[in-house]
């Protein structure tokens, strides 16, 4: 039997590979992309340990083009996307007064327009076969920005705007947007365990309860 296909963007070490778990014990065949092979090597053989079925595809979120491509080639090579999980997140630790122009940017293309190119590959098939789920990974800085996050925080904030308007313009649709603002640091072993925040997505995904943002405090 074929499993229903779950990509995850952005297969770093916090969230990630947590979220290719849970999807992946929920029966999903997982795509995780990531900037660095080694990095995808290591976490689908972790996975594959665990009977899950994960693949790995090499690309950078902030290149928007490429994206689309290699979100394509995933749908073509395991079948069209169930479950897309945004996950990346660009930053740079500065006083924003202190960011050039072209840096803050450079954070954009990661947090929002990487998000948009990623949603526009996936969504007309979602639209089409009138069932799919777009969950984006958010941070609390969206919501309360911190010094010296700016980058981060303006990018957080623009895409809790981009869930937040899909939501509603995908009403009816079959396709349920949604999103977890993370108001802390990822970390195992505390209130903060990639795992436990994992179960909140795998919670809107199967639920689509009609508050379809979380904010996820310890």
């Amino acid at each position: 039997m074929t499993r229903p296909h779950a990509i995850i963007v952005g297969a770093g070490p916090g969230m990630g590979l947590a979220l290719a778990r849970r999807f992946g014990a929920g029966g999903y065949h997982i795509s995780l992309l990531a900037r660095r092979q080694e990095t995808l090597n290591r976490y689908v053989a972790a996975l594959r340990t665990r009977r899950n079925a994960a693949s790995g595809y090499v690309v950078d979120a902030g290149d928007w083009h490429g994206l689309e491509a290699v979100l394509r080639k995933a749908e073509k090579e395991h079948g069209p996307c169930e479950v897309l999980l945004y996950n990346p997140a660009g930053r740079f630790i500065s006083p924003l007064a202190d960011v050039e122009p072209e840096v803050l940017v450079d954070t954009l293309r990661i947090n929002v327009v990487g998000a948009l190119a990623a949603v526009r590959t996936v969504l007309p098939g979602m639209k089409e076969r009138g069932h799919g789920t777009i969950l984006f990974t958010g941070g609390g800085l969206a919501v309360r920005p911190l010094p010296n996050y700016g980058t981060l925080a303006l990018g957080k904030a623009a895409q809790r705007s981009m869930a937040q308007t899909l939501a509603l313009e995908l009403q009816g649709s079959g396709v349920y947007v949604g999103a977890v603002l993370i108001a802390g640091y990822v970390q195992g072993g505390t209130a903060f365990d990639p795992d436990r925040i994992a179960e909140e997505f795998w919670r809107l995904h199967t639920e689509r309860p009609e508050k379809s943002e979380v904010i996820f405090r310890d």
